[in-house]
């Protein structure tokens, strides 16, 4: 594998960004209003087709110059830009291509390194982030937390430092889920979970919810300890074959457990999981491998409209809005199943949000490397979650949950926010509307 290098064609032979690809882009401009990118800077370079056309720059000899990496490390990857087209393009391929080749032949600053080595060594980690919980517990608990905010020193003197600590939800105790959850009543499918490294960490209460709506819709849940990070925020950001080493050991840990199914209550994980068969082509070991892992795995709100409910709705008396999570909505096309799933329970009225397509900013990692930008997406899109006069927020990605939150408490406005899962959970157990509210 090279290091990064100066000088020379951008892109080396390793999976770099296809002319075919490229020259599907006809530059009609559709994608344009969808990217939050540019719609906060109004800049081509930052537009899809902008940062296309640099592509094509690199695939035909030009370097990798900091400007160049600049607009595409600019890039969320929210694939709002893929839904736009009218073309088809392959946006999505386009860039993690491109990330790759960045993160391997562009040579960082020293913070730059040092920034992302930090974040690489702990979110893909469960363990690691669980460690985080006693510590942060205790500064929220304790008052300091307050103290800290009302000073307003820390976006001053370290943002990204009071990005994580804004991010950072109200923790609450949940135990481990055991490894096996038996079906109630007639089981109808062996499904897989993927536990996660974020929402393991600080949201186990969806993954708690997650288990009891699997089993209360006729599903035995596997839930092995020894499962590990996915590796989709290492694919997203050019780190592939990390990405790929995560990803043998999550297909080798379900290999042999006999599930139907697997699935996720992640988007930007499960986006990541539907795409192993192209992570692990090239493969010899693990291709045919990765292709089957690849056939079985859905989105938990996919899986319950795949299946059709069994357990009875009982009334939740409350106004949601529900918030599409981009690699739910964009990269995986799931919008309806959520929302027909929400409609269904009695008592439930979902209110639509105001320019849906635009990202909330959160976008993996991307908003702790872009704090200031990640904070006006942010406050867009809470703006517009307000707006809709809800009292609870519902969506299917633990960083929007995070990121919409964060933006809401700047702005002093107030709403409750859950994941699909624990609305119909809430719902199956019977425990009104007022259990989301708090």
């Amino acid at each position: 594998m090279l290091g990064p290098v100066s000088g020379g064609p951008a892109f080396d032979d390793d999976h770099p960004p296809t002319k075919d690809l490229i020259a599907d882009c006809v530059h009609c401009g559709f994608c344009l209003p969808t990217c939050p990118t540019y719609v906060l800077w109004g800049a081509e370079a930052d537009s899809p087709r902008g940062r296309i056309y640099l592509m094509n720059q690199g695939v035909n000899g030009e370097p990798l110059s900091d400007s160049m990496v600049e607009h595409f490390d600019n890039c969320l990857g929210c694939m709002s830009c893929v839904t736009a087209c009218p073309s088809g393009v392959k946006y999505d391929r386009l860039i993690e291509d491109t990330r790759a080749q960045v993160e391997r032949r562009h040579p960082r600053t020293p913070r730059e390194k040092a920034l992302r080595a930090a974040i690489f060594a702990l979110f893909p980690y469960p363990r690691r982030l669980r460690l985080l919980r006693g510590p942060l517990r205790a500064y929220q608990s304790s008052g300091l937390q307050k103290l800290v905010a009302r000073s307003g020193l820390l976006p001053r003197l370290a943002p990204t430092l009071a990005t994580l600590e804004s991010l950072a939800p109200k923790l609450r105790g949940a135990p481990k889920p055991p490894r096996r959850v038996a079906a109630r009543g007639q089981r109808r499918a062996v499904v897989g979970m993927l536990t996660g490294c974020v929402q393991s960490a600080f949201f186990p209460d969806v993954n708690s919810a997650t288990v009891r709506v699997l089993a209360a819709e006729g599903c035995d849940v596997l839930i092995p300890p020894s499962q590990g990070c996915c590796g989709a925020l290492s694919v997203h950001n050019g780190r592939r074959e990390e990405a790929q080493r995560f990803a043998r050991k999550l297909i080798d840990t379900f290999e042999t457990s006999g599930m139907d199914y697997f699935v996720v209550n992640a988007a930007g994980c499960g986006s990541s999981l539907k795409e192993y068969d192209e992570l692990l082509a090239d493969d010899p070991a693990y291709a045919a491998k990765a292709a089957a892992f690849t056939a079985k795995v859905r989105d938990l709100a996919e899986l319950l409209h795949e299946l059709g409910p069994v357990a009875q709705r009982h009334p939740l008396e409350l106004t949601v809005a529900y918030h599409d999570a981009c690699h739910l909505g964009h990269a995986q096309g799931i919008r309806t199943q959520p929302r027909s799933l929400l409609s269904d329970i009695p008592g439930l009225k979902l209110h639509e949000i105001a320019d849906p397509e635009i990202c909330c900013g959160s976008a993996g990692i991307w908003n702790v490397l872009n704090p200031a930008p990640a904070a006006s997406l942010g406050d867009m899109k809470a703006r517009n979650v307000l707006a809709t006069g809800a009292s609870l927020l519902v969506t299917a990605n633990p960083g929007c949950l995070m990121q919409i939150a964060a933006a809401a408490q700047r702005q002093g406005g107030r709403i409750a926010l859950a994941h699909t899962a624990q609305v119909l959970d809430a719902s199956i157990r019977n425990l009104g509307g007022d259990a989301l509210l708090h």
